[in-house]
């Protein structure tokens, strides 16, 4: 297959957070290079940084595991294309191989001054590539309804509803676990075609979501799945980059935080644009690896 991309990275101290496993942020970085890489098949110019992506995550990584990461494209339309991301784990002691993540993105190919470009099509080849191949229509179907879905939500007047908490105490504001900060995009930071590098900027959002969980839960939370990263447009080396992050909602064993990244030049005067949303569920787990109770979230 010419998309097919594969990648392997060892696992270092550097890459984990404060229990020792690979920090999710860093994983985000390999996955969105891996899935740049597989999309440069149709030699047609390059394709926008990650246009939305889905991720499910469902174990972690230690240090001196190894990361597999696979990319490859499953279908291409009329100047967008989905990419399917596969992670393994990989321990050299044992020879163990375990699936690890799922990720769907999807990148627009663009030419001169930002315009689109007409791709040609991908012909699948094995059965695996013919299924992937299918679902993908039906991804991107699902993809465009839950865009109008969430448009019409956001019309409509919210209704006033009386919180009842779960264990007598009360509710935590949701502004009590409002997150904001700032970033300074430095050349390191850029991808091949001078704008920020997407992995970086989701690696950020990761780490300022969360922030928000923690301070509701007041525990180290674990990133489970990221519904949607969306990318509205690009930023530049030298541009200040504003992430926001809130617990929008909590429920019985998880918590869904919305992210937003805003970027600005260097005159503070000019307004801040809307680059990137995301929203990430996180969970608590005790001791024994099980999903704890959390408290619910005041609007």
């Amino acid at each position: 297959n010419p998309t097919e991309v594969q990648m392997s990275q060892l696992v270092l101290p550097c890459h984990t957070n404060h229990r020792g496993e690979l920090s999710t942020g860093q994983l985000l970085k390999w996955i969105d290079t891996a899935a740049c890489l597989s999309d440069v098949w149709d030699n047609r110019g390059p394709s926008s940084p990650l246009t939305s992506a889905r991720f499910l995550l469902f174990l972690f990584f230690s240090v001196g595991q190894v990361v597999n990461i696979k990319a490859k494209v499953n279908r291409a339309f009329n100047s967008s294309m989905e990419v399917g991301i596969q992670v393994s784990y990989e321990d050299l002691c044992s020879g163990k191989h375990c699936s690890i993540c799922k990720a769907y993105a999807t990148f627009v190919a663009q030419g001169p001054f930002g315009s689109k470009v007409k791709l040609k099509p991908l012909t699948p080849q094995t059965e695996e590539e013919k299924i992937e191949h299918s679902i993908a229509a039906e991804r991107r179907r699902r993809r465009l309804v839950h865009k109008d879905t969430l448009k019409d939500l956001l019309t409509r007047s919210p209704r006033e509803t009386e919180l009842e908490t779960r264990d007598g105490s009360v509710a935590v504001p949701a502004e009590k676990t409002r997150v904001e900060s700032v970033e300074l995009v430095l050349p390191p930071h850029a991808n091949h075609q001078g704008n920020t590098f997407g992995g970086q900027i989701m690696a950020w959002m990761e780490n300022v979501a969360t922030i928000a969980a923690s301070r509701l839960c007041h525990a180290h939370p674990t990133l489970r799945a990221i519904e949607m990263f969306h990318f509205r447009g690009p930023s530049q080396v030298g541009d200040r980059l504003v992430l926001k992050a809130i617990v929008n909602n909590a429920f019985k064993n998880s918590m869904e935080v919305g992210v937003c990244a805003e970027a600005y030049g260097q005159e503070m005067s000019v307004s801040r644009r809307h680059i990137n949303s995301a929203f990430m569920t996180f969970v608590v787990l005790d001791q024994e690896g099980r999903p704890r109770t959390l408290p619910m979230v005041a609007p």
